[in-house]
């Protein structure tokens, strides 16, 4: 029997794919210059850009109190640093021509780490993590709010609060919303016990729970494989590397932890008093995140923005792949923001990067980002129905310059381009209208048939070459990609095609663009690196799935071309918490229904909920029968040809070859 294979791979492994690698066993990144092209394209950026504007300059620095000479937090489960912030110290003075000078600006400003006085009562952690945590003084402790990725970078972070604030108890923790970089840190905060022994509230919007755990599990090993793209984890840090992701430096490592909430809140309006201190709670379901909420303290005039509004535009998709973001939710939801909270904040925190302060600096910092939502919103749509294209609609589309000029709508994480894109496909779908592109041949056979209609591999790379010594390499990367398809041993194409990715990566704005195309870049040269798995699948994470998302997950995996013949019929029985599950699997599709039971079952596995919890987590299946953890009356070969059928994916897969 075979049930580790089967749920190996169950909440796939996002987070071994985020953040930069300091893994020595890696490949240098290619020490290619910035070509002239290059060097022409971003100071032409430059020259755009309201650079008199430092204002965020004198804001990062405000309020330190303390910040360690060296920031390293030491690694426990996993095999390079939980945290290093001294890998990026390279990041100073003026930006390198192989980076883009808007990027390096950002850069820069997420280097600084330490804690930081926001306001009398108020502080925070900042660059810990790719998050921020922040701290509220209570009557007698301390409210702690998104404590991070890991628990050991949030318990160091919590350990330079208690140096230099005063070891207080915790009394509640919030989570602003349901992305993992914003609670799984919690059990550095506090312990189980003090939770369940109601020493420490947990509070978290409406559906947090299961849309912290969901959303990774389906197509967790695509997710997986993307992000090491999106986020550079296999690139070096370097000026021809990884230099962030433009909404941090890199996401922790280390012990990803879970605690169920005490309280969820399920109405916007709803205030509590957590140990002396007043909120006052606003939801924002759907919009950056699908479960999320914003507060207010009226004792500090203080905001709370969680991740609603940043210092760069986000994503209304994000590369490495989810579902797409409601841009006019999100806009209507900070525009009832501005209206109900601006005019009496004199101070605005979030999730990420630094604080802004005074009521006109929040007010229109609220409503530049208000605008940036629904200009790409009502502008995309009103060129789609005008029979514009995605592609044509993201390559005309400028932000007003009021919008443009303002450093937190640049583009570093999420972009105008890709985001044009998103609100075409939340509303209109991935399919342009043109029948060309309805039902076009899959990449290898297309890129075949384009190279030999364009005269062969020759006279491909004779035209890129031109194009790429005139610095057109969107295009040059566009047929050379097409080429490395049609012949994925041609070592010259392949050459040729990674001098485009790394230009185009030294010119992005974006951190995800470039890291992408650098990504790509040594991909094509060194090819695909095998990555260890350091996956999210705690037992914290795994113990918080429901049984349904097990089983769902399972259906992923069947290989059903394999199964088509097949006909099983299982029953599950777990016996701890009296769940029953009747599964069968025909036609080639596995199907399940909750409380009730085959009374011709095949077999029927009875196991508890910690057995399965310890099977996604790959403990042995033949232990536990061994062990009696798990009991089958029927056929074993029944349950063992299930098993056999369910795929184990692997998150290495080609991506800039076939």
């Amino acid at each position: 029997m075979t049930s580790r294979m089967a749920f190996a791979g169950l909440l796939l492994p996002l987070l071994a794919a985020l953040g930069g690698c300091s893994d020595d066993s890696l490949p240098e990144v290619s020490l290619s210059e910035a070509s002239q092209a290059t060097m022409a394209a971003n100071r032409n950026h430059v020259e755009g850009l309201n650079w008199q504007d430092t204002r965020d300059f004198d804001r990062i620095g405000k309020g330190l109190i303390a910040r360690p000479d060296s920031l390293v937090i030491a690694p426990t489960q996993t095999p390079a640093d939980t945290w290093n912030m001294d890998r990026f110290a390279f990041i100073e003075g003026d930006a390198p021509d192989t980076v883009n000078p808007s990027l390096w600006r950002q850069a820069k400003l997420n280097n600084d780490y330490g804690l930081y006085r926001v306001a009398e009562g108020i502080y925070q952690v900042r660059g810990y993590d790719l998050a921020v945590m922040s701290i509220i003084e209570s009557d007698s402790g301390y409210l702690v709010i998104d404590p991070l990725t890991s628990k050991e970078t949030a318990q160091a972070g919590m350990e330079l609060v208690y140096e230099h604030l005063g070891k207080k108890p915790v009394r509640s923790v919030i989570i602003t919303h349901s992305h993992i970089d914003h609670f799984a840190g919690i059990k550095g905060v506090v312990s189980q016990q003090q939770v369940d022994e109601g020493e420490v509230s947990v509070i978290v919007p409406a559906e947090l729970m299961e849309h912290a755990i969901a959303e990774n599990v389906l197509a967790g090993a695509a997710m997986t494989r993307r992000a090491s793209y999106m986020f550079g984890s296999l690139l070096p840090e370097g000026p021809t590397g990884y230099v962030g992701s433009g909404l941090g430096k890199s996401v922790a490592m280390g012990t990803f932890t879970l605690i169920n909430p005490t309280r969820e809140i399920e109405q916007s309006g709803t205030r509590l008093t957590l140990d002396g201190v007043e909120i006052e709670f606003f939801l924002m379901p759907g919009t950056e995140a699908p479960s999320e909420m914003v507060f207010f303290f009226p004792g500090f005039k203080a905001l709370m923005i969680a991740e609603e509004v940043n210092h760069t535009m986000h994503n209304l998709y994000t590369l490495r792949g989810a579902k797409v973001r409601d841009s006019l939710n999100w806009a209507k939801y900070l525009d009832q923001v501005i209206q109900k909270y601006a005019p009496h904040s004199e101070l605005m925190f979030g999730s990420h990067h630094w604080p802004v302060w005074g009521n006109q600096d929040v007010t229109d910092l609220l409503e530049k980002q208000r605008d940036l939502y629904k200009f790409i919103h009502d502008q995309t749509l009103h060129y789609a129905n005008r029979g514009y294209t995605p592609r044509e609609i993201a390559e005309q589309l400028e932000l007003p310059p009021a919008l443009a000029r303002e450093w937190a709508n640049r583009g570093y994480y999420g972009t105008l381009s890709h985001n044009v894109k998103a609100v075409y496909q939340y509303y209109l779908g991935w399919f342009d209208g043109n029948p060309a592109n309805l039902n076009p041949l899959p990449p290898e056979a297309e890129s075949k048939k384009y190279v030999d209609y364009m005269g062969g591999a020759e006279a491909v790379m004779a035209k890129a070459q031109v194009d790429i010594e005139q610095g057109e390499y969107r295009f040059a990367a566009t047929v050379l990609n097409k080429l490395v398809f049609a012949d994925p041993d041609n070592r010259a194409a392949r050459d040729m095609l990674a001098q485009c990715y790394e230009q185009m990566g030294f010119q992005a704005e974006s951190g995800p663009w470039r890291n992408f195309y650098l990504t790509g870049a040594q991909e094509l040269r060194v090819g695909v690196i095998e990555f260890s798995s350091r996956g999210t699948a705690s037992a914290d994470i795994v113990a918080a799935m429901t049984v349904d998302m097990f089983f769902d997950y399972m259906a992923v995996q069947l290989n059903a071309a394999e199964a088509e013949d097949s006909d099983i019929t299982i029953n599950w029985n777990f016996v701890d918490t009296d769940q029953q599950y009747m599964m069968w699997l025909r036609n080639g599709v596995l199907n399940y229904r909750a409380g009730v039971q085959a009374p011709d079952a095949d077999a029927t596995m009875n196991l508890s909920r910690d057995t399965l919890n310890g099977l996604a987590q790959g403990n042995s299946a033949l232990g536990a029968l061994v062990s009696g953890d798990i009991d089958i009356d029927g056929s074993l070969l029944a349950v063992k040809e299930l098993f056999g059928l369910l795929h184990k994916f692997d998150p290495t897969f080609d991506i800039v070859t076939p």
